[in-house]
């Protein structure tokens, strides 16, 4: 006899769907997978004849075959066990293959019988739907993940007794046997994530110039670098910008969760990702962690960081091989990996904070404390590429903290994350309103043709911009990340037009890298 079953696989960070054809006929007792299967998928006849023998269900001996089909892509994970299991069950006369039509089956399953959690559910249960299925079976645990993606019904089981016995009842008793999963997506978003966060910028004393920056990146989503001596406040600064960004949309946390839901990282009850990322990799972390791939490719650090902030703290620490690995992304917001079996693309949209010391002891152009030689901090300083300084849009000096600025007296002028947040949320209107109609989102996102639309400037704009570009020996990138920088303190400050000061604060954010790198060079 013949089945055939719907199921689905991750490749990358996209997903498809997949058709398991099942025959059990007449010969030499056997089991065979074919499909272009990985080893851990094609174990899977094991454990599903394993299963069905300890849940009191005997196998014909018979010559059974199952394809997994396209064979043109290579069938990696546990996700099929579920469905070959069901597919031979009808195909052996115990299940009839109408109760599963326009169902698709996800799910690993143990030697008890019991159906385990899995990663990718989301991705799949999107295509799913596009494609027209009406339901999806999968484990208990991934429910509510699969609910979120709303028009098609998530029946969540807890082992393959419950699936055969939900297949096998009349379609009114069905729901009573197995609830439909059901999460209202909307008041997840409806609890402040902000009210949960135990830091807040009106924890921070001094470094007004910082904060400064740190706004103007976060209502833009540019790039940002911090450079000051240790415990100048650089981490606590970064550390405290995700709570000055709007919430994720809706839309933007379906892209994030997807992410997570592929690299196995979404909580036990976590159904969706409704905080930006934040992510700090240590600086030994491998390029291979870092950028994502691997023998089976999986998302990095930076596309776990999408829509959210990519913190590098003490970055010369980092290699030079794998800080030039993010020109690529930033420049592009996504990341390629190419490998023989074939192309994999994974978003990488981040906002990349930085922080270093000016020197390996941290104190330099203070002679009186740092003792390191040129050659010394040249070396240091050379881990930081110019590609790389020419990707970030701001760079900022954070000097020592004087004593005053440590004092209670200072604390209650302090501006809390909520009235920061409050200003760049109304840039980021400013800029939606702008960009309506265009691929655009942030001013960080234009292009030299689109700096020449939206970042138009007057005479003695463009003089004095023409006189800085030859004063200070600026690229090209650097020219166009000075008028994006620009353009978003004009948008903080209501401004339509770029105006001469706007411009000189966004200059003001290239001198930091001249003075700590190209007075440096040889």
């Amino acid at each position: 006899m013949y089945s055939s079953i719907t199921s689905g696989a991750v490749h990358g960070i996209s997903s498809y769907l997949m058709q398991i054809e099942v025959d059990v006929s007449d010969g030499l007792p056997g089991f065979n997978m074919v499909g272009f299967l990985s080893g851990e998928v094609r174990e899977a006849g094991d454990r599903v004849r394993v299963a069905l023998k300890n849940i009191g269900i005997k196998l014909p001996p018979s010559k059974i075959t199952i394809n997994l089909s396209p064979a043109d892509i290579k069938k990696e994970g546990v996700i099929v066990d579920l469905p070959v299991a069901v597919g031979i069950l009808a195909a052996i006369g115990e299940l009839d293959e109408k109760s599963f039509e326009n169902t698709i089956f996800l799910g690993e399953i143990g030697l008890d019988g019991e159906i385990k959690r899995i990663n990718g559910t989301l991705p799949i249960v999107t295509k799913a739907k596009e494609a027209g299925l009406k339901r999806v079976i999968l484990p208990k645990e991934n429910a509510k993940e699969g609910a979120v993606i709303g028009g098609i019904k998530v029946i969540g089981a807890g082992s393959l007794q419950e699936v055969i016995a939900y297949l096998g009842a009349k379609d009114e008793e069905k729901d009573m046997l197995i609830e439909p999963t059901v999460v209202d997506v909307a008041a997840l978003f409806n609890k402040s994530e902000y009210e949960k966060s135990c830091v807040d910028f009106a924890d921070i004393n001094g470094q007004a110039a910082v904060k400064r920056a740190i706004e103007i990146a976060a209502a833009g989503f540019h790039h940002i670098l911090i450079v000051g001596p240790p415990g100048s406040g650089k981490s606590m600064v970064a550390k405290r910008m995700p709570t000055i960004l709007p919430p994720l949309s809706i839309e933007e946390s379906l892209e994030v969760s997807t992410i997570y839901s592929v690299a196995g990282m979404l909580g036990e009850n976590e159904c969706l990702i409704t905080k930006r990322p934040f992510m700090s990799p240590h600086h030994m972390i491998t390029e291979t962690a870092l950028v994502g791939g691997g023998s089976i490719p999986r998302p990095g650090i930076i596309s776990l960081s999408h829509r959210g902030v990519l913190f590098l703290d003490e970055m010369p620490e980092f290699s030079r091989a794998k800080l030039d690995m993010l020109r690529q992304p930033i420049e592009d917001r996504r990341v390629n990996i190419v490998r023989s079996r074939g192309t994999f693309t994974y978003p990488a949209d981040f906002q990349m904070v930085a922080a270093l010391n000016p020197c390996p002891c941290g104190y330099y152009p203070d002679r009186n404390k740092c003792k390191c030689t040129p050659n010394e901090i040249r070396r240091y300083l050379g881990h930081i590429s110019g590609p790389i300084l020419d990707r970030v849009d701001i760079c900022v000096e954070a000097p020592r903290v004087d004593i005053s600025d440590l004092t209670e007296k200072t604390k209650c002028v302090n501006e809390s994350s909520a009235a920061i947040r409050m200003r760049v949320k109304r840039a980021r209107e400013i800029q939606q309103k702008r960009f309506e109609g265009t691929s655009l989102r942030f001013n960080s996102d234009m292009s030299p043709q689109d700096i020449k639309k939206f970042c138009k400037l007057g005479l003695k704009e463009e003089g004095y911009l023409e006189q800085v570009f030859y004063t200070m020996d600026l690229s090209a990138r650097a020219y166009h990340k000075i008028l994006r920088v620009a353009r978003t303190i004009a948008d903080i400050d209501g401004c339509e037009k770029i105006e001469r000061i706007h411009l000189m604060e966004a200059v003001g954010y290239r001198m930091t890298d001249g003075k700590y790198w190209r007075q440096n060079e040889e």
